[in-house]
């Protein structure tokens, strides 16, 4: 039987380039890379680092392999590297990309075909490719193109993939193409080898869309130039061997096909406008698709073909044809929208035309899905830029956050977990979810009558608090926020750290602190099934305030008329801890004057009651948070994106790291004693 997965390696073996000086007499070899577009080289950027540090503009050469019918050495220079800082002694995963640009764009070259793949993949068996000089095997060709099969087994940070021990990689071979041997693509680049045979570390092809504009550019060359060469198949192109992979399809024209999505990410890369709104292509996927529960990207969906690519991250990339021509008429629909009618490119229309021609081939009961689908809600061309789904901070429009929290009547569910102390410090739980139908039935609760002890808490909540996000989540539109009620000598308790998995698959968003998954906000147990005119008339007027301002609360001078005297836009904020310390009869002043918002630092002024430097990074943070804030019901959301980036970051020293909100909403209380349990899940 034929190994198909053989048959592409003449053509990522072509694709494959090293990097020479410019210098024809210096005949030293930098590294690997490969052409991913037409003109455009991916590698890594360490392995430019090291001889364009200084001049990044400088010029060099590229070369293929003249075995395998690669390109003689072309003049080439640096377009852009993802490098923070450029004498890092470590790089991460997702800043060791480089694009690199030929300076002829007329030489005849091949290119990978690079996976849409939105999140990293590991488990498969993958092919890495590269050079390794010469000098070290003796070759007769001045460097030898070198192979190996390795399986990637683990998952590092979110664009970076561990191989599996058992495979040694030489010197040379980082910045080369890594093909997945199950989709015929080229999934990843390699990074790293380690020591005595033990493995190594590759980069995953997501992190491209770190690069931005850049790379809607090369990936629109990079789908056109495939589409382009489709049309006129041959026996070495990739698309064949791709289809001979797959095998004969059992659902017939009812499945989507290698050549379906060649032919689909070509037309998207002919569009003439990228989306044009934040999120749009990642709102329009989930939109497509009717499921909120696919995964989510760690980095911003910014060309067409993303959404192509996250739709096949769902169900294993097992979705029937229908899902991705209703993802195609939605992307028609929105550009229609914005352009305009007599603004629409014949791109548009052909892709138009092709989406029909295409449904004639699955069952006719589909079509209105294609036919009858329409924009979801705030895409519309007079909407607000908006994100409806949530994400990373870079892609929010700014001053605008656009998930607000729910309110009185809403139907879209809260989780409530409510956290009383008993005596002996042991506390109880108990968790509701209110779904705007006053109904204050409890969910689940703490049925030792002696409590939890504090340490063991986490532990007790993690599976039926799970289980609560699970019918909340199916409820309503968006993740379901997450109240904790404590007393306010509790306020400083890490919530938003919470993991809900002690140990979860990687890439499971158990794994994410609940902080970075959903909005998280604290309220005061002391409030309880109380109402209060100061609360409730101060919150109103908050509500109806617009953008709110910061107001920096020290402990030592802090009065009862400081806070009764702000203005209804103003937040007290606390460089302090709000349950210990100086902080603590500042918080109880602010509850007892009706403040149903306060955010502070929860590990603030641990030894000293005088600010030190990094409390003005705090307050200047904070005052740049709630200027970008449009009114008070977009602050949690602001906030999670702004823990989202922080988790992708690693940045555990950042001022909003530790960062609590108090959002206590008088119009949605705390009732005082709800009255039964719900039939839970099992």
């Amino acid at each position: 039987m034929t190994d198909h997965r053989a048959d592409l390696d003449p053509l990522v073996q072509a694709a494959t380039v090293r990097f020479l000086p410019a210098d024809p007499s210096d005949s030293r070899m930098w590294g690997s890379g490969f052409f991913i577009a037409p003109g455009w080289v991916l590698t890594c950027a360490h392995v430019l680092r090291p001889h364009l540090g200084e001049e990044p503009g400088a010029e060099f050469h590229v070369a293929g392999s003249e075995t395998y019918h690669g390109i003689a050495p072309v003049r080439a220079r640096l377009e852009r590297w993802l490098l923070g800082d450029s004498w890092a002694e470590a790089i991460p995963p997702h800043e060791d990309l480089a694009l690199v640009r030929l300076l002829d764009d007329c030489v005849p070259h091949e290119c990978v075909w690079a996976g849409d793949q939105t999140l990293p993949q590991t488990g498969d068996r993958r092919r890495v490719f590269g050079f390794r000089p010469e000098a070290a095997y003796g070759d007769a060709e001045p460097y030898d193109l070198w192979s190996c099969d390795i399986e990637s087994n683990v998952l590092d940070g979110f664009c970076g993939i561990r191989f599996a021990p058992a495979a040694y990689f030489p010197g040379g071979v980082s910045g080369g193409p890594v093909l997945d041997l199950a989709t015929g693509a080229v999934v990843a680049l390699t990074k790293s080898g380690r020591d005595g045979m033990d493995g190594g570390l590759a980069v995953s092809l997501s992190a491209l869309r770190g690069f931005g504009d850049l790379y809607r550019e090369v990936m629109g060359a990079h789908d056109r130039w495939h589409a382009e060469r489709a049309e006129a198949v041959g026996p070495a192109d990739w698309l064949v061997h791709q289809q001979r992979l797959v095998g004969p399809a059992p659902g017939g024209s009812e499945e989507w096909l290698p050549e379906d999505r060649i032919k689909a990410l070509g037309l998207l890369a002919r569009l003439p406008v990228p989306p044009p709104l934040p999120r749009a292509v990642e709102v329009l996927a989930r939109h497509a698709h009717n499921d909120e529960r696919q995964p989510r990207p760690k980095l911003p969906l910014l060309a067409w073909r993303d959404g192509h690519g996250l739709l096949r991250a769902s169900s294993a990339g097992r979705l029937p044809a229908i899902t991705y021509l209703r993802y195609l008429r939605l992307v028609v629909l929105l550009v229609q929208e914005h352009a305009g009618p007599d603004a629409v490119a014949p791109s548009v229309s052909e892709l138009d035309a092709w989406i029909k021609e295409r449904m004639h081939r699955v069952h006719s009961w589909q079509h209105s899905l294609v036919t009858e689908a329409s924009l979801p809600a705030g895409l519309g061309a007079k909407a607000d830029p908006i994100d409806l789904v949530g994400g990373d901070t870079a892609c929010v429009a700014p001053g605008r956050v656009v998930i607000p929290y729910p309110r009185s009547g809403d139907k879209n569910s809260v989780v409530v977990v409510e956290i009383e102390p008993l005596p002996y410090q042991n506390v109880h739980w108990q968790i509701r979810i209110d779904d705007g139908s006053s109904d204050d039935e409890i969910f689940d609760a703490e049925r030792d009558p002696d409590g939890v002890a504090p340490d063991r808490l986490l532990e007790r909540l993690r599976q039926p608090l799970g289980l609560a996000f699970q019918v909340a989540d199916e409820a309503g539109e968006y993740p379901a926020p997450c109240e904790v009620v404590l007393p306010a000598y509790e306020f400083d308790r890490p919530v938003h750290r919470w993991q809900l998995a002690e140990i979860a698959r990687l890439g499971d968003a158990a794994h994410l602190p609940l902080g970075v998954r959903r909005r998280v906000v604290l309220r005061d147990l002391g409030r309880r099934g109380t109402r209060d005119a100061a609360w409730e008339s101060r919150w109103n007027a908050t509500a109806g305030a617009g953008r709110l301002s910061a107001v920096p609360t020290s402990p030592a001078h802090a009065r009862r008329r400081h806070f009764e005297d702000m203005p209804p836009s103003a937040i007290p904020v606390l460089c302090h801890r709000a349950a210990h310390g100086a902080g603590r009869k500042a918080m109880e002043l602010a509850l007892e004057t009706g403040h149903g918002i306060a955010l502070w630092h929860i590990e603030g002024h641990p030894h000293s009651a005088t600010c030190a430097g990094d409390c003005a990074d705090f307050h200047r943070g904070i005052a740049a948070l709630l200027s970008d804030v449009g009114a008070a019901d977009e602050l949690p959301e602001r906030l999670r994106r702004i823990r989202e980036e922080l988790h992708e970051r690693g940045d555990q020293a950042h001022w909003a790291e530790g960062l609590a909100v108090l959002y206590d909403d008088p119009n949605r209380p705390v009732p005082a004693d709800p009255s039964a349990f719900w039939s839970s899940p099992a």
